[in-house]
């Protein structure tokens, strides 16, 4: 039986304190596993290409996290971060460490140069084809890794089954290998991959779902609740709630 007085207030206080900076997951960290062993590894493709003379754009960089794993000599990298409260946490760490760090979402046009770069990269983020190109020198590279059309759609289903359509009927390699190859860029690498998410708490799910608003559109735990108590029945039954993650990436060349 249920113990739904107690569940609904668990939840409520996940919902409230559903906040992040940076793109840090560690609230839930143990009440989540989210399979992020793809079968490429993207920090790897990038680093196969990279050298310490070439200029380094980060798109949509988040809080910086995966930028800096690249360990890419500050003078040559640049970035930019379009979510207010990142763009806060961005200033306050980038800066500081000589990186050309700039205010911008990824489908603005590029606060940079014509020919500024050698390499730019996007995980995770929007970008705009034709901005790519002007930025790039001859022969730069594009990386990107995305998150797909069908990201944590047996999710949303459960909570939010009036949703019927994707939110991004685009996101799949297909449609976006086509885009850069009609804009005279060359696909060198690519791949497609659906893999399983799993949570062990309601709880979790709630606090993941506010975070991810662009996927979970206007969820709020009064307004879904019933849908999260058949969670947790199927959290008692089973010992886990599961989806699956869409994820694919490309490695193009501007002509």
């Amino acid at each position: 039986m249920l113990d739904k007085e107690k569940l609904y207030a668990s939840w409520k206080k996940e919902e409230e304190i559903a906040y992040i900076k940076g793109w840090d997951f560690s609230h839930i960290a143990d009440r989540y596993v989210e399979e992020d062993s793809l079968p490429w590894d993207f920090k790897l493709l990038i680093k196969n290409y990279l050298t310490d003379q070439m200029s380094l754009l980060d798109m949509e960089t988040g809080g910086g996290e995966f930028l800096l794993e690249l360990n890419h000599p500050y003078a040559k990298t640049s970035a930019i971060e379009g979510y207010k409260p990142n763009v806060e946490f961005c200033k306050n760490k980038l800066l500081p460490m000589g990186i050309d760090f700039k205010e911008a979402d990824g489908a603005d046009i590029l606060p940079f140069d014509d020919k500024q770069f050698d390499i730019v990269t996007n995980r995770h983020g929007d970008y705009n084809v034709s901005e790519l190109k002007r930025v790039l020198k001859a022969n730069g590279i594009f990386f990107t890794q995305q998150v797909g059309a069908e990201n944590d759609w047996e999710l949303i289903k459960l909570l939010q089954p009036e949703i019927k359509e994707v939110a991004y009927p685009n996101q799949y390699l297909k449609y976006r290998k086509k885009e850069l190859e009609e804009n005279a860029f060359e696909i060198l690498e690519c791949g497609e991959t659906f893999q399983p998410i799993k949570f062990f708490d309601v709880g979790a799910l709630v606090w993941f779902a506010r975070i991810i608003e662009w996927e979970f559109i206007d969820f709020e735990v009064d307004k879904y609740l019933d849908n999260l108590y058949k969670a947790q029945e199927i959290l008692e039954r089973d010992g886990v709630i599961q989806g699956s993650i869409h994820r694919f990436y490309i490695v193009a060349r501007k002509f």
